[in-house]
């Protein structure tokens, strides 16, 4: 098969949740354990950071690789989901996993696949730690794909685990309070090894106390030690948040050396050594075009937050969600004073755009449908002037159209 073949064929076969969401969530470690093992399991080939969270974990991941890069470290980065292409999911060095690595790894094991019925995730994660492996990189950053306990990548024993901010999303999957979804996430917390707490919350502070001595773990909360301020290239104001958990991470990692000036250019380096794309991106000037990834009430109320402190003359949002998305909870955080181009993303989870325009109503939030998400961008550029403001965003799928 080519490598677009080969795509089509795992996209096609392989339950990806970020197409159809609950049903392909699969919640055991069985299939993926059996999978590594049959690999020669490369998991255990490399030194990695385990990385979990809500909001700020893809973030958090590329910091961590770029810093570790500017020290002069190969470093292997896997995160979730792509926005453009399937080789974003697997870096070293900021550079993709090449097509044929793809094509002759999904080749190679294809009756495996089949005999076992693995998961998109399941196969993709295995991916990465057999290219990791293969490429003998000092350390990789691991990117948790959903939850935490039960997620694929849960096969590592990392150096250090870090958590980021815990919000409520996937609901559906990991429990409908703060509380449940960070029993989730601190299942990644291995026994004697060191776990960093990006922001202290009151309701999961417990939660990671209580697991972190069950299974002897040193716990650090970044947000109550000392850091210095540093610059980034990544632009939201949240990223302040993700910085102190990265740089805590950092002082705890042993046997790599990382000096202040690695962590400067590596976290001025984002996205020129991660391409990392999506946050607070952006894309044009005159009108200026904005588009943030953010996606739950957490993660939205601090880009709206950035958002209400930027200057224009009017204001224009490109906005579509996908069907599980707790509309209640997020509608009201958007400003009203907008005129709004609702749009839905082109994947069988998207939500109808009049279906979110009449929710949106409710809200006083005031705009029309679009058949598709250019299409609402479109729309949008042909009536701002040079000094309006255009922000596109509500799903991952919705800037990954338009990056």
């Amino acid at each position: 098969m080519t490598y677009s073949q080969t795509l089509d064929w795992m996209f096609a076969q392989l339950p990806i949740y970020q197409n159809k969401g609950k049903s392909a969530f699969n919640g055991k470690l069985d299939n993926i354990k059996l999978f590594s093992k049959a690999l020669g399991s490369p998991e255990q080939q490399f030194k990695s950071i385990h990385v979990a969270g809500t909001n700020g974990k893809g973030s958090s991941s590329h910091m961590l690789a770029s810093i570790l890069q500017e020290a002069g470290y190969k470093v292997g980065l896997y995160t979730s989901p792509h926005l453009k292409d399937f080789r974003e999911r697997i870096r070293i060095n900021g550079s993709k996993i090449p097509e044929n690595a793809v094509i002759s790894f999904v080749k190679d094991n294809m009756s495996f696949f089949k005999d076992h019925k693995l998961s998109f995730f399941e196969m993709t994660v295995a991916m990465a730690f057999k290219y990791f492996a293969n490429e003998e990189v000092d350390i990789a950053i691991i990117e948790v794909g959903l939850g935490g306990r039960l997620d694929s990548t849960n096969i590592i024993t990392p150096e250090i685990s870090l958590i980021t901010n815990i919000g409520l999303d996937h609901t559906d999957l990991l429990g409908d309070t703060l509380e449940k979804i960070a029993a989730e996430k601190a299942g990644i917390i291995k026994e004697g090894v060191s776990v960093v707490v990006s922001e202290y919350q009151t309701e999961t502070a417990p939660i990671f106390n209580t697991m972190a001595a069950l299974k002897n773990a040193p716990i650090i909360f970044a947000d109550s030690i000392s850091v210095k301020t540093y610059k980034t290239s990544l632009l939201g104001n949240y990223q302040q948040k993700n910085i102190k958990g990265v740089v805590a991470v950092l002082q705890q990692l042993k046997e790599f050396v990382i000096n202040d000036k690695a962590i400067e250019k590596g976290l001025l380096r984002v996205v020129e050594n991660t391409g990392l794309m999506g946050r607070w991106q952006q894309l044009q000037d005159q009108p200026k075009v904005i588009c943030d990834t953010a996606h739950n009430k957490e993660g939205l109320s601090l880009t709206i937050e950035q958002l209400n402190q930027q200057t224009y003359k009017s204001l224009f949002i490109v906005l579509g969600v996908v069907k599980d998305k707790d509309l209640d909870a997020i509608l009201p955080l958007f400003p009203k004073n907008a005129k709004y181009f609702f749009c839905c993303p082109k994947i069988e989870r998207g939500l109808n755009a009049a279906e979110l325009k009449a929710k949106a109503s409710s809200f006083l939030l005031q705009g029309d449908a679009y058949s598709s998400v250019k299409e609402a961008l479109k729309k949008a550029k042909s009536l701002a002037k040079k000094e309006d403001l255009i922000y596109v965003g509500g799903s991952t799928f919705v800037v990954a159209e338009i990056v």
